[in-house]
C-alpha cells in the first residue's frame, strides 16, 4: 500500500495519516499487529549521515524485494490477488473497463489531471517493457529527497477516468497489474511523465523513493540468478568519462536489461570492476571515482551493522526479542530463476553490482567485519583472484577492490541445484531432498581437484555433477516411482550417509590432500572474513604460487556453512576475468591497451628475445643486403580497394529470372532490390518491402532471414545503441506487428545455429523445422559423386588414434609462451598477448624460409610449417597457384595491427610477388594487389579490364594469408586452395556452443570419399551423423552468377555460402525478400550449383541434365562452353554450361573450383592437368584443411562424454539464452537434430536482451508464429542453394495452386466417322430443331479419346485397316501416356477442398452462422422390382440446404427433393439437381461448384458410400450426400447411376403427385437431372461468327464460360423434354473447324450429361458395371428409340486427378495380403479348379479378363473388324483389337440392319427372357465363329444354353466351362464358350 521512508512529516495533517496508519494496521495479514504510531513517524537516526541512511535504506528496500522474490521458496502464504469482476477486462496494458493504459498507445492523447495530481509511470510484471499512465496525488509521492510521501494512497485511472481509489491494492487491480506480491506502490510507480516540445508524453526521471540514489545504481538482487557461470560476462565502464553521480537507472527493469546504462551510468557501483577492467591504471576521472569507494562502502557498514532496531518493513511482526535482521537474513532467491551460464550481450547484465563492489549490493548480505584487499595485489600475483560467492554470507571487501573480481554464479548455482526441477515432480520429488549444502561444497572441492593445470572450470561440468549425484542418491525412489508401483508406505530414505557441518572441512581437506596443493582448504571458525584475510596474507607471501583454488569453508554445529572459492591459478584468474567481458566490451578493452600504448613494453620485451639483436634490425639488414637482386615489381602498385556494392547480384539473378519476377539484363540495382543487408538503411527497404506485401493481399511473399542466429537482440533491450546501429534490428523487423499479422508473409529463417531460436518462447513451431537430413539416410548417400562432407564431426574424429592425419591440432610451444608472458604482464589482455606472440612467430618463420635460419628457434613448428608451405606453393607450380592460409582475429583493431606487421615483414622479405596479405572483414571489400589481380585474371580467363574479385571464393589458388576480422565470422565460404585455418587467437573465453562451432566452420568442406580414404583422414565405421551431432551454419550450395562469357567455372566440390557471396559484403545476417540473402544464384556455373531435385536432396554437384533444363530458360542463345573436371581433384565430367554476359561485375560466392568463375581453364588445358600432381593447390584441395586450436578449446572440442557426445555440445547453446534449469538431463550424440530441438525447447529460456524474451503465453500453443520457419543444416553444406531451390519450387506450386492438368486428346475413330456433305444445322444455331434432329442418324462410334483401349462399335458393313487400331496396352500405362496441357483455372472453375477464399466460405459451410457438421441424416426408401428387395437410401443434408427438400411436418421425415417446374425461368436458379458420384477423392474431387455456377442457386448431390461417409462429411460439411446401401460399398460407378436414375424417377414420381395436389399437371415437373463427374474442372463455350459473305463462311473462338451459362442454355432449350440425354464435346485444345461445323450431334455423350429420367424410366444403367457403363447406357437409351442430342458449341475440360476413381479398385489375392502382382489371365479359371480366389468383385474381374484377354474366347475376331463379335443387350469392352455390333433383344428396337453382315462371335452377358432363340437365329456367323454365355451361376447357364437351342449351332466341349476367379461366397461368375458348327 504505502511507503514507509526515511523522515519526518511537516505538511500532512496528522489525523489523515493517522486514519490511513490505522487503516494500513486492519487491513494486514499479519498475526502480530504492527503499532499504529510506530508508523507515522519513521525518523531518520540522527547520528548516520544522509549517505549512511541512504545506504540502510538500501539494504531494507533489498530486504524487502528479497523476501517478496524468494517467497516461493522460502514459503510464506503468498498474495493473492482479488478476483477481477466477472465480465472485465483482464488484458495486461489495459485497465478492467478494457482502456489503454502504455505510454506508447495514448502518450499523444489529451489527459485530464486534476489539481494536485501528477501522471506517473507504473510498471507491470507481465508487460516489462511498457509504462502504464496512471494519475497520483503528488502528496503521497516522495521528494527529490526520497522522503516525506504520505503514506497510503490516492489515485486514478487516466483510462475510464474512475477516480478516488484510496488503497494501491485496489488500484493495481483496477490496471491489471496482476500481481504475485503484495501491491506497493514504490514497487510499481517508477517514473514522473512529462510532456516533451512535441507535447507527447515521455518518460521523465525516476521516482525517488527512500535512497533511489543509490538503489538507483544497482540491480535488484534477483540479478543475480541470472548470472553466467563460465564466465558471468560482465564489464566495466570501458570508456565511461564522468564520475558525477548520474540519473538512476530504472530501478525495475528486469534483471539483464537494467545493467545497459550501467556501465556508463552507474560510476559508483562499477567503479572497482572498471578499474580491473583497465588493469588497474584508472583515468583521472576515475580515480575521482575511485576515491570515492570508501564512502560507498564503510559507511554502509556501519548502517547494517548498527540496526538493531524495529525493522522498517511494514505489516512485520517484530518482538524486542527477536535477533537483529541483518543476522536472521536468508537471503530466499527465486528458485525458478534460470542460471544463465554465458554471456549475456550486456555490459553488466551477467554480474550484479555486488560482484563489483561488494557491501553497497551485495545479494549476499555482508556479515561482521569487512575484509581489506592488499595493495598491490595484482603486481605481487600476476593475476587477479576470482572470488566466487558460495553459500551462506559473504563479508564485505575494501582497500584494494580493484585487484579482486567477485561473482555470485557459483552462489546461483548451488541454489538452482537446491530446487528441483518440475521435470522430476514424477519420480516423486517431493518425498525426496535435494543436495545438501555440504555435499554440494563436498562434490565441489572433487571437481576442482580433478582439473588439470591448464584447465578451467565450468558450471556446466559442476551442474551434471550434482545431477547426477542426486539422481544416484535417489535412483531407487526414482525408479520405484518409473515401475509405478503404489507406495503403501513412505519411501525409505537414500543410504547414503549426509556429511555433516563438522565432517566437512576434513572431508574436503582429505580431497584435496591428493593434488598437490593445486586446491588449498581454509577452515574459518567464525567468519568467511577471517578465512579471506589469510588467503591474501597467503598470496601475498607467496605461499600459493602452486595453488589454482582456495576453498574457505566457515561451519559450525549451530547454523548453515558459509564457503567461498578464490580461483588464484594464473591462467585460470585470467580466463574466467576476461570472460566476463561482453564482445563489445572485450573489443573497447583491447582497443584501448593498443590505443594507450600500453602493449608497447610487450614489443620492447620481443625486441630483446633475438641475441643478433632487434628483428626488425635483422630485417631491414636483410633488405638492403638482397635489395640489388630481388626486384619488386610490386612496390609502386596500388591497391585498389573492391567494394562488393553488388549484394548478393549474382545471387538473385538466375532466381528472379526462373521466378519470373524480372526479365532478362538485370541491372545491378534492380537485383538489390530484393537483396536487404541489415545496415542504417534497412528499415527504409523494409518499409517499402512491407508496403508492397499490403498493396498485393494476392501475392506471397517470402522473408529470408539467411544467418539467423545473428543479432537476435531485442530492440527493447539493445546494449549498444550508441555503437551497433543494427542491434536488434532483426526484432524490429522480423517482430513488428505488420509482419507477424501479414497474412501474405512467409518468414524462413535460414542458419547452421539454430539453438537461440529453440528456447521455451520461441516463435517457431517445432513441425515447422527443416533440419538437413544425415549424411546416409536409410543406407542412401545423399551427395553424389562419391562426396563427403567433412564437419565438425568429421574433424574430431581424424584426432582419434588410427587416423594418421590430425585435423584438428594445436601449438603447445605458442600456449607455453602466452601462459609465460601472461605471468609476466597480467595488465595485458590474453588477446594482445597472443597475437603479439602469433605475429612473431610468423615473422620469425618467413625470416627464416627466406634464410635466416637462426630465425627458426623464434618460432613454433606448427608456424613454421604453415609458412614454409604457403611461400613454396607458389614456386611449385608453373602456374603460379598456391595455398590460402586463414588467420582468424577476431578483434578488428588487433587484426590490423597483425596485418600492418606481416605486410612490413613480407616487403623486407621481398616476398610481395609471392604471396598476398589480404585484411578481410564481413563488412568491407577485398583488396589485393593489381599482381595478384592479373594472376587471377589469367587463371580464370577473364578479359574484363576492371574485374576485381568480390567474394573469397574467387580467390581459388592465390597463396595468400587472409587475416579474418569481425567478432562473428558469417558463415563466409572459402576456396578450395584454404589449406590451413588458424584459429589460435579466437576468444577461447567465450564457450558457448554456437561461437566455437561457428568459427570451426569455416574449414568445413565437402571431400572425394576416395581422397579422404586414400588418406586415412575419416574411418568410415565411426562416422557420426552431422545431423546428430552439429547443426551448424548457413553456407550453401548453390552457384554461381558469372560475368563474363568467356570464363569457364570449373567443378567445385567446395559448397558455396551466402556470406561469401558477400564476402566483405555479408551483412552479418541478411533479410532477402522473395530472393535470399547476397548469395549465389539458384542457377549458374554449371559445376558449382545444384540441381533443384540435388539442392533439396543434399547433393553438392549438379548433373549436366538438370543444367540443361535451367541452362535453356535462362541463357537461351548463349555461348556453350565445355569444361573438364581435374582428374586429380575429382572424377572427370563434361559439363556444358551457358554463362549469361550481364553489364555487372559480380559474381556470386558460389563458385568453381578453382576460384569463383573457374581458375586455370588455361588454353592449354591438357599441359596443366600434367602439372597437377606438383601444384599445391590441387593438393590442398584434396582434403579438408589443418585447423589451428587455442589449447583450451582444442580440449572443450576433443574431450566427449560417454556416448562420444563432444563436451561442446553441452555448452550453453548462445550467450542470449540460459538455462532453465541446473536439473536437466545430458545431451547424447545419438540425438537427431529434431530431438535436440526439443532439449533445447524445454531446457533454455531466452534472456531479457533476447527478441523472443516477451514471447510467452503460460504455454500455449499460440505463442508459435503460424508463418514462420527454420531450415538449419551444418556450414557450407548447401543451405543457400536449398532455398534459393525451395523459392523456385515453392513459385511453381503457388502457380500450379492456379493451374491444372486437364485432358487434352483429339477424338478418337474420326475416320471412321460418315463423311456426308449433309448438314442438319447451321454452324451458327444455338439449339437443335426437334423434327431436324429426328431425321439425324445416331452415330454408334465412340470418339471420346479416354475409350481408345476400347472395342470399336461397329453400325454396318466398314472396311477398317488393322493399322487404324492401337495395339493393345497395359492399363498402367494407359493413365501416364494420356496427353494433358496444364491450364489456368478461371473464375468459373470447379475447386476442391483446398480452394479457400472469401466468396464461398458460406458456400463451403464455413460461416459463422452455420455450425460445422450441423446436418441430418434421413432415410429414404422406394421398392424396385429388377433388384426384388426394397432399396434404402440415406440423405445427409445440412440445415443450410434443408430448403430444397420437403418434410412431413409432424415427424420431419423426409418425403421428396422438391423440382422446378418446366416453365420456371430464373436467371439466378438452375433447374436441374447435379449428382456426382465419386469414390476416393474427398480431398481432390472438384465438387466447390460455387465459382463454376457463377453464385447461382443450384442443388448439388455428392453420392458417397457407405463406408467413406464420415470423410466426405468432414471435408465437404455443407454439401448434400446421398449414401449408398452397404451392399454397393465394393460396386463400380453403374450402380451409383443406376441409384441415381431410379431415385431420380421415383422423387420425380412423388414430386408429380404432391404439386397434382397443387394443380400443376404431371408434365409441367422438371424432369432432367445432372450426372457429372467428380472431375470436371472447366466449362467452354464457343463463339461462331456467321457474318461472312457466304452462308458456309465463318469463324469462331471458344472461351472459358461458367456452368450456369451452359446449363441455362441447355435447359431452354425448345421442345428439351423430347431429349433424352444431352451432353456435351470433352475439350481438346486441336479441335478443328470440321467438328463444330455441324453445331449438334446425334452420338455417344459422357462424363457430364443431363438425363431426361421421365424419358428413359424403362432404360437403366447396369449396376453391376465398373467400365463402359456410359456407353452401355447411350446404346440401350438409342435403341429404344430416344434422342441423344451433343451440344458441339460446349465443352468440359477434365481435370487428371492421379487418386480415386476406377483406380481406388485393387485385385488382390484373397489369401494372403501381401501384394503381389496378379495378370488379367488369372482373373478366370476352372471350375471346381484349386486356384488362388482373388478378392475383387466377380463382374470387375470379367470386364479386366475381357478387356486384355477377349482374343482367347474369340480367336476368328482378332483384328478382324469386318466380320465383329454380336453383343446382345449389352456392351462389353473386348479390347481394341476386337469390334463389336450391338444389337437389343426389345421388341420395336431400333437397330442395325444385320444383313450382309457375317458375325465371328457371339456375346450372351446375362441374357433376360426378351433374348429367345429364333431371335438369334436371324444372324450369320463364320464357320468356326466362337461363342461366349455369362451366367450367374452354372444351373443359369445350362438352362439359358437349352432354352436358347444353342446345341443346334454350337458345338461345347465341358473344358470350355470357366468361371471368374472368386470364391463361392462371393458368387462368382460362370462362362461357356462355344464354336459354330
Amino acid at each position: 500500500m504505502g511507503n514507509s521512508y526515511a523522515g519526518q512529516l511537516k505538511t500532512t495533517r496528522f489525523e489523515e495519516v493517522l486514519h490511513n496508519s490505522i487503516e494500513a494496521s486492519l487491513r494486514s495479514n499479519n498475526l502480530v499487529p504492527r503499532p499504529i504510531f510506530s508508523q507515522l513517524y519513521l525518523e531518520a537516526e540522527q547520528q548516520l549521515s544522509s549517505l549512511e541512511a541512504g545506504s540502510r535504506a538500501d539494504n531494507e528496500e533489498e530486504e524487502e524485494e528479497e523476501e517478496e522474490e524468494g517467497s516461493e521458496s522460502s514459503s510464506p502464504v503468498s498474495y493473492q490477488m482479488k478476483p477481477p469482476p466477472e465480465g472485465c477486462c483482464t488484458t495486461d496494458g489495459f485497465c478492467q473497463a478494457g482502456k489503454d493504459l502504455r505510454l506508447v498507445s495514448i502518450s499523444n492523447e489529451h489527459i485530464e489531471v486534476p489539481s494536485g495530481f501528477l501522471l506517473v509511470g507504473a510498471k507491470s510484471p507481465n508487460l516489462p517493457d511498457h509504462l502504464l499512465v496512471c494519475a497520483v496525488d503528488k502528496r503521497f509521492l516522495p521528494d527529490d529527497n526520497g522522503r516525506n510521501a504520505l503514506l497510503g494512497f490516492s489515485g486514478n485511472c487516466v483510462g475510464c477516468g474512475k477516480k478516488g481509489f484510496c488503497y494501491f491494492t485496489e488500484f493495481s487491480n483496477h490496471i491489471n497489474l496482476k500481481l504475485t506480491t503484495q501491491p506497493k506502490k514504490q514497487k510499481h510507480l517508477k517514473y514522473y511523465l512529462v510532456r516533451n516540445a512535441q507535447g507527447a508524453l515521455t518518460k521523465g526521471s525516476v521516482i525517488c523513493w527512500k535512497g533511489a540514489e543509490f538503489r538507483g545504481r544497482q540491480p535488484s538482487s534477483s540479478t543475480c540468478s541470472s548470472t553466467l557461470f563460465q564466465l558471468p560476462e560482465s564489464s566495466g565502464l570501458s570508456g565511461s568519462t564522468s564520475s558525477e553521480p548520474l540519473p538512476a537507472a530504472n530501478p525495475s527493469a528486469p534483471a539483464g536489461t537494467q545493467q545497459t546504462a550501467a556501465a556508463i551510468d552507474h560510476i559508483p557501483s562499477t567503479a572497482a570492476f572498471s578499474s580491473a577492467v583497465y588493469n588497474g591504471k584508472e583515468s583521472p576521472k576515475q580515480q575521482l571515482v575511485k576515491n570515492n569507494l570508501s564512502a560507498l562502502t564503510r559507511p554502509s557498514v556501519l548502517g547494517t551493522l548498527t540496526n538493531s532496531g524495529p525493522p522498517k518493513k511494514r505489516h512485520k511482526g517484530w518482538s524486542p526479542e527477536s535477533p537483529s535482521s541483518t543476522e536472521t537474513w536468508n537471503l530466499q532467491l527465486n528458485p525458478q530463476a534460470p542460471n544463465r551460464i554465458k554471456n549475456d550481450g550486456g555490459s553488466l547484465s551477467s554480474l550484479p553490482h555486488s560482484a563489483l563492489v561488494g557491501p553497497a549490493s551485495s545479494p549476499m548480505v555482508g556479515s561482521g567485519e569487512p575484509v581489506s584487499v592488499p595493495d598491490n595485489l595484482l603486481t605481487i600475483c600476476k593475476a587477479k583472484p576470482v572470488i566466487f560467492k558460495g553459500h551462506g554470507n559473504f563479508p564485505y571487501l575494501c582497500g584494494n577492490i580493484n585487484d579482486v573480481i567477485v561473482s555470485p554464479l557459483l552462489y546461483t548455482c548451488y541454489r538452482n541445484s537446491q530446487s528441483l526441477s518440475r521435470a522430476y515432480e514424477q519420480y516423486g520429488a517431493s518425498t525426496m531432498q535435494p543436495i545438501s549444502e555440504e555435499m554440494q561444497l563436498l562434490l565441489t572441492v572433487y571437481y576442482l581437484v580433478q582439473l588439470a593445470s591448464d584447465q578451467v572450470p565450468l558450471i556446466e561440468d559442476l551442474e551434471q555433477i550434482f545431477m547426477r549425484s542426486w539422481r544416484e542418491s535417489h535412483l531407487s525412489e526414482i525408479r520405484q516411482y518409473q515401475q509405478a508401483v503404489p507406495q503403501t508406505f513412505p519411501l525409505v530414505p537414500s543410504q547414503m550417509a549426509a556429511v555433516t557441518s563438522a565432517q566437512l572441512p576434513w572431508l574436503a581437506g582429505l580431497a584435496a590432500s591428493s593434488c598437490n596443493d593445486s586446491v588449498h582448504i581454509i577452515e574459518c571458525s567464525y567468519s568467511l572474513a577471517e578465512g579471506l584475510s589469510e588467503m591474501f596474507k597467503l598470496l601475498i607471501e607467496g605461499k600459493l604460487i602452486k595453488t589454482n583454488y582456495v576453498v574457505i569453508i566457515c561451519a559450525s554445529r549451530n547454523r548453515a556453512i558459509d564457503s567461498c572459492i578464490v580461483i588464484t591459478g594464473k591462467y585460470q584468474a585470467r580466463v574466467l576475468s576476461e570472460s566476463m567481458l561482453t564482445p563489445s566490451d572485450y573489443q573497447k578493452e583491447v582497443n584501448y591497451q593498443l590505443v594507450t600504448g600500453k602493449v608497447e613494453t610487450l614489443g620492447s620485451f620481443f625486441s630483446t628475445l633475438c641475441p643478433e639483436g632487434d628483428i626488425d634490425l635483422l630485417l631491414e639488414k636483410f633488405y638492403q643486403e638482397n635489395q640489388g637482386h630481388i626486384s619488386s615489381s610490386l612496390s609502386a602498385s596500388v591497391n585498389k580497394p573492391t567494394a562488393l556494392n553488388g549484394t548478393g547480384t549474382a545471387a538473385c539473378t538466375s532466381i528472379l529470372l526462373e521466378l519470373g519476377l524480372e526479365k532478362e539484363h538485370l541491372t545491378k540495382q534492380r537485383v538489390e532490390q530484393y537483396v536487404m543487408k541489415l545496415d542504417a538503411e534497412a528499415q527504409i527497404k523494409f518499409k517499402v518491402f512491407l508496403q508492397n506485401s499490403m498493396q498485393n493481399p494476392h501475392t506471397l511473399f517470402v522473408l529470408i532471414h539467411d544467418h539467423a542466429h545473428w543479432d537476435l537482440m531485442s530492440a527493447m533491450h539493445s546494449l549498444y545503441p550508441q555503437t551497433e546501429v543494427s542491434t536488434g534490428l532483426v526484432d524490429r523487423l522480423l517482430n513488428c506487428r505488420e509482419v507477424k499479422e501479414a497474412p501474405n508473409i512467409v518468414t524462413l529463417h535460414v542458419t547452421s545455429f539454430p539453438y537461440a531460436l529453440q528456447t521455451q518462447h520461441t516463435h517457431i513451431s517445432p513441425y515447422n523445422e527443416i533440419h538437413w537430413p544425415s549424411s546416409y539416410s536409410n543406407g542412401v548417400d545423399l551427395y553424389h559423386e562419391n562426396k563427403k562432407y567433412f564437419g565438425l564431426s568429421e574433424f574430431i574424429e581424424s584426432t582419434l588414434s588410427g587416423h594418421s592425419i590430425p585435423l584438428l591440432r594445436y601449438d603447445s610451444s605458442f600456449e607455453s609462451m602466452v601462459t609465460a608472458l601472461g605471468k609476466r604482464f597480467p595488465r595485458l589482455h590474453s588477446a594482445v598477448i597472443r597475437t603479439f606472440v602469433l605475429i612473431q612467430h610468423y615473422s620469425a618463420a618467413m625470416m627464416a624460409v627466406c634464410g635466416l635460419s637462426q630465425m627458426k628457434n623464434y618460432t613454433s613448428v606448427e608456424t613454421l610449417e604453415i609458412t614454409q608451405n604457403l611461400i613454396n606453393s607458389s614456386r611449385q607450380c608453373p602456374s603460379g597457384h598456391g595455398l590460402m592460409v586463414v588467420l582468424r582475429i577476431p578483434c578488428t583493431p588487433l587484426a590490423a595491427v597483425a596485418y600492418e606487421r606481416l605486410y612490413n615483414v613480407r616487403e623486407r622479405l621481398a616476398l610481395e610477388d609471392n604471396f598476398e596479405i589480404i585484411l578481410g572483414n564481413p563488412n568491407s571489400g577485398i583488396t589485393i594487389g593489381k599482381h595478384f589481380v592479373e594472376q587471377l585474371k589469367i587463371w580464370q580467363k577473364i578479359e574484363d579490364v576492371d574485374w576485381r574479385p568480390q567474394t573469397y571464393l574467387e580467390l581459388e589458388g592465390l597463396p595468400c594469408i587472409l587475416i579474418f576480422s569481425g567478432m562473428d565470422p558469417q558463415g563466409e565460404s572459402l576456396p578450395r586452395s584454404l589449406r590451413y585455418c588458424d584459429l589460435r587467437l579466437i576468444n577461447s573465453s567465450s564457450l558457448v556452443r554456437t561461437n566455437l562451432e561457428q568459427e570451426l566452420g569455416l574449414a568445413a568442406y565437402f571431400v572425394s570419399s576416395e581422397i579422404h580414404t586414400e588418406k586415412a583422414v575419416v574411418n568410415d565405421a565411426l562416422e557420426s551423423d552431422p545431423e546428430k551431432l552439429s547443426s551448424t551454419d548457413d553456407e550453401e550450395i548453390a552457384t554461381e552468377g558469372s560475368t563474363s562469357e568467356k570464363r569457364s567455372p570449373m567443378k567445385r566440390e567446395r559448397s558455396c555460402s551466402h556470406d561469401s557471396a558477400s564476402s566483405s559484403l555479408s551483412s552479418k545476417a541478411s533479410i532477402t525478400a522473395f530472393c535470399s540473402e547476397p548469395s549465389p544464384p539458384l542457377i549458374a556455373a554449371a559445376d558449382t550449383a545444384k540441381s533443384p531435385h540435388q539442392a533439396l536432396s543434399n547433393s553438392a554437384e549438379e548433373t549436366t541434365n538438370n543444367y540443361e533444363r535451367q541452362k535453356q530458360k535462362i541463357d537461351k542463345g548463349a555461348q556453350t562452353t565445355i569444361s573438364k573436371h581435374l582428374p586429380v581433384v575429382t572424377e572427370q565430367l563434361d559439363i556444358k554450361q551457358n554463362i549469361k554476359s550481364a553489364q555487372i561485375s559480380i559474381t556470386s560466392s558460389s563458385s568453381s573450383p578453382f576460384s569463383s568463375s573457374s581458375s586455370s581453364s588455361a588454353p592449354a588445358h591438357n599441359s596443366f592437368i600434367l602439372q597437377t600432381s606438383q601444384c599445391s593447390m590441387t593438393k590442398a584441395s584434396k582434403q579438408p584443411p589443418i585447423v589451428f586450436l587455442p589449447k583450451l578449446v582444442y580440449d572443450i572440442i576433443t574431450s566427449t562424454d560417454s556416448s562420444g557426445l563432444p563436451k561442446s555440445s553441452s555448452l550453453l547453446p548462445y550467450h542470449s539464452v540460459m538455462w532453465a534449469s541446473s536439473f536437466r538431463p545430458l545431451m547424447s550424440k545419438m540425438m537427431t537434430c529434431t530431438e535436440q530441438s526439443l532439449y533445447y525447447r524445454q531446457w533454455t529460456v531466452p534472456k531479457p536482451i533476447h527478441m523472443d524474451y516477451n514471447n510467452r503465453n503460460e504455454g500455449r500453443m499460440d505463442t508459435f508464429h503460424p508463418r514462420r520457419l527454420l531450415l538449419s543444416g551444418p556450414p557450407q553444406i548447401g543451405k543457400t542453394g536449398a532455398y534459393l531451390q525451395f523459392l523456385s519450387i515453392l513459385s511453381r506450386m503457388l502457380i500450379r495452386l492456379t493451374e491444372v492438368d486437364v485432358y487434352d486428346e483429339e477424338e478418337i475413330n474420326i475416320n471412321i466417322k460418315e463423311e456426308s456433305d449433309q448438314y442438319y444445322h447451321q454452324p451458327g444455331d444455338m439449339w437443335p430443331d426437334l423434327e431436324t434432329f429426328k431425321k439425324m442418324p445416331f452415330d454408334y462410334t465412340i470418339h471420346d479419346p479416354k475409350y481408345e483401349d476400347a472395342s470399336l462399335i461397329c453400325s454396318k458393313l466398314q472396311t477398317i485397316n488393322s493399322e487404324d487400331r492401337s495395339m493393345s496396352r497395359r492399363q498402367e500405362d494407359m493413365y501416364a501416356r494420356r496427353q494433358t496441357t496444364r491450364m489456368r483455372l478461371s473464375k468459373y472453375a470447379a475447386y476442391n477442398t483446398y480452394h479457400h477464399c472469401e466468396q464461398c466460405h458460406q458456400y463451403m459451410g464455413f460461416n459463422p452462422r452455420y455450425q460445422l457438421y450441423e446436418s441430418t441424416l434421413h432415410a429414404f426408401a422406394f421398392s424396385y422390382s429388377m433388384l426384388g428387395e426394397e432399396i434404402q437410401l440415406h440423405f445427409i443434408i445440412p440445415k443450410s440446404k434443408e430448403h430444397h427438400f420437403v418434410f412431413s411436418q409432424p415427424g420431419r421425415q423426409l418425403e421428396s427433393m422438391r423440382l422446378p417446374l418446366v416453365t420456371d425461368k430464373s436467371e439466378d436458379y438452375i433447374k436441374s439437381p447435379t449428382f456426382t458420384p465419386t469414390t476416393g477423392r474427398h480431398e481432390h474431387g472438384l465438387f466447390n461448384l460455387y465459382h463454376a455456377m457463377d453464385g447461382a442457386s443450384h442443388l448439388h448431390v455428392l453420392v458417397v458410400k457407405e463406408y467413406e461417409m464420415a470423410i466426405y462429411k468432414k471435408y465437404w460439411p455443407n454439401h448434400i450426400m446421398l449414401v449408398l446401401p452397404s451392399i454397393f460399398n465394393s460396386a463400380g460407378v453403374g450402380a451409383a447411376h443406376f441409384l441415381i436414375k431410379e431415385l431420380s424417377y421415383h422423387n420425380l414420381e412423388l414430386e408429380r403427385n404432391r404439386q397434382e395436389e397443387l394443380g400443376i399437371k404431371p408434365q409441367d415437373i422438371w424432369p432432367f437431372i445432372v450426372i457429372s463427374d467428380d472431375s470436371c474442372v472447366m466449362w467452354n463455350a464457343v463463339e461462331v461468327d456467321c457474318s461472312g459473305d457466304r452462308k458456309s463462311d465463318y469463324t469462331w473462338t471458344e472461351r472459358n464460360v461458367s456452368l450456369k451459362q451452359i446449363l441455362q442454355h441447355i435447359e431452354a432449350t425448345p421442345n428439351v423434354t423430347h431429349y433424352a440425354l444431352i451432353g456435351m464435346r470433352k475439350w481438346s485444345s486441336k479441335t478443328n473447324s470440321a467438328e463444330i461445323k455441324e453445331p449438334l450431334s446425334c452420338c455417344h455423350v459422357h462424363d457430364f450429361i443431363m438425363l431426361n429420367v421421365d424419358l428413359t424410366q424403362n432404360v437403366q444403367y447396369n449396376q453391376n458395371r465398373f467400365t463402359c457403363d456410359d456407353v452401355d447406357f447411350n446404346l440401350r437409351v438409342h435403341s429404344a428409340g430416344l434422342l441423344i442430342c451433343r451440344f458441339n458449341h460446349f465443352s468440359v475440360m477434365k481435370k487428371q486427378i492421379a487418386v480415386g476413381g476406377q483406380r481406388s479398385f485393387h485385385i488382390k489375392s484373397k489369401v494372403s495380403d501381401t501384394p503381389v502382382s496378379i495378370s488379367p489371365a488369372q482373373y478366370i479359371c476352372a471350375p471346381d479348379n484349386k486356384h488362388t480366389f482373388l478378392a475383387a468383385p466377380a463382374q470387375l474381374l470379367l470386364e479386366k479378363y475381357l478387356q486384355y484377354h477377349s482374343h482367347r474366347f474369340f480367336p476368328l475376331s482378332l483384328k478382324n473388324y469386318s466380320h465383329p463379335v454380336l453383343s446382345v443387350d449389352c456392351y462389353l469392352n473386348l479390347g481394341p483389337q476386337i469390334a463389336v455390333c450391338y444389337v437389343s433383344s426389345r421388341p420395336h428396337s431400333l437397330n442395325i440392319s444385320s444383313s450382309g453382315l457375317t458375325f465371328s462371335g457371339l456375346l450372351l452377358y446375362l441374357c433376360d427372357s426378351f433374348v429367345v432363340a429364333s431371335f438369334l437365329k436371324k444372324f450369320n456367323f463364320l464357320k468356326g465363329a466362337t461363342l461366349c454365355v455369362i451366367c450367374q451361376d452354372r444351373n443359369s447357364l445350362r438352362q439359358t444354353v437349352v432354352r436358347l437351342e444353342l446345341e443346334d449351332e454350337w458345338q461345347f466341349r465341358l473344358r470350355d466351362e470357366f468361371q471368374t476367379a472368386n470364391a463361392k461366397e462371393d458368387r462368382p461368375l460362370f462362362f461357356l464358350t462355344g464354336r459354330h458348327i
